[in-house]
């Protein structure tokens, strides 16, 4: 097949996109298709060659090892030569228009939030994942939570809030601590914190002014980070976060040895069965299709508390979707071409 990955972008989450993308076409590469590597955001702007003949360049390697801080998208935005407003960069679309399916290694806002997939919808693009709009919803985890708060899946209690910075002293002094601050749309645990005392929240709530000041305030759950990925309508096995320092944050999600992940957890077999249900259940409420990760707190009890879901979960070296499938014999390679597969199949081909 001729398959483009379209990684990158101009999103928080542009490096672990461009090392999912990176590591994606390698796999389909060596199951013998034509995959064709494209930063969404600067497409072909440094590429002279007929388009078509664009499926055959060399994959680079220079986005494969996740950068530990977050992009600088001011610079990188202000980098390309294309002085375009589009998120789309110069032969982007052309080149998808040509591909069997267009492989989604796009993480975050720009590509996750479900424009991208509206966008190829519109011009009879396949791709992979789920739809335009349960991707929307399920990128929003304050619309997510109330999705699905009635329907017997526990989540920590939540308010969302959009506010400036003269909102911040009234904020930290009606917010019980401690808790979670979240920024409403975006992944990877970039701005997330967690405010144990008023002095934390304070500066947390500052910080999260950079993300528009659009937060979810969630009540703190202590417990166990599990988390469930989903594949074609099933639970994968679960797998267990243990992080050597804080939480599971952006850095010590992509530094190798930053954090032990144990697959299948090492968990009462009905807590496996709760978390599975749990995670299927946001899954179907959402709409989603083909694959999703679902986020967990368990708390000494066995009891899940869903956090949020992920549409286009990671596939770099040391994601969790990749490990959860390995345990039950489905490697790398064989993963996304099941990927593949699964949303040809929900695209109606």
């Amino acid at each position: 097949m001729k398959i483009v990955v379209l990684a990158g972008g101009l999103s928080p989450e542009r490096n672990v996109s461009l090392s999912s993308g990176t590591m994606i076409a390698e796999a389909l590469r060596s199951m013998g298709h034509q995959a064709a590597l494209v930063d969404m955001y600067f497409g072909l702007e440094d590429y002279t060659g007929p388009v078509e003949a664009y499926f055959d360049q060399p994959i680079s390697q220079a986005g494969k090892k996740v950068d530990p801080t977050a992009p600088d998208l001011e610079a990188i935005a202000a980098s390309r030569k294309w002085k375009s407003k589009s998120m789309f960069g110069q032969g982007v679309l052309e080149l998808c228009q040509l591909a069997d399916i267009v492989f989604l290694g796009l993480h975050g806002s720009c590509g996750e939030d479900g424009r991208v997939q509206a966008a190829f919808e519109l011009l009879g693009i396949p791709y992979t994942g789920a739809g335009y709009l349960s991707s929307g919803i399920a990128m929003d985890k304050d619309l997510t939570k109330r999705l699905i708060a009635g329907l017997g899946v526990d989540t920590p209690k939540w308010n969302r809030v959009n506010y400036t910075e003269k909102d911040v002293d009234r904020l930290t002094s009606t917010t019980p601590v401690p808790c979670v601050v979240k920024p409403v749309d975006s992944g990877s645990s970039i701005g997330v914190a967690i405010a144990h005392t008023k002095k934390e929240l304070h500066a947390a709530l500052i910080d999260g002014l950079r993300f528009g000041g659009r937060c979810v305030l969630e009540q703190y759950v202590a417990g166990r980070e599990i988390q469930v990925g989903i594949l074609g309508d099933a639970a994968l096995p679960s797998i267990e976060i243990i992080p050597k320092t804080g939480f599971y944050d952006y850095e010590n999600k992509y530094q190798p040895g930053a954090a032990e992940e144990i697959c299948p957890a090492p968990i009462p077999a009905e807590w496996e069965k709760k978390l599975g249900e749990a995670a299927l259940t946001v899954y179907r409420a959402l709409g989603l299709s083909v694959y999703s990760r679902a986020d967990f707190i368990v708390d000494e009890a066995g009891t899940p508390w869903f956090l949020e879901i992920n549409t286009l979960p990671g596939m770099t070296p040391t994601s969790l979707v990749p490990q959860e499938a390995a345990a039950v014999g489905i490697d790398y390679q064989a993963l996304c071409q099941r990927i593949i597969d699964e949303s040809l199949k929900a695209r109606g081909k």
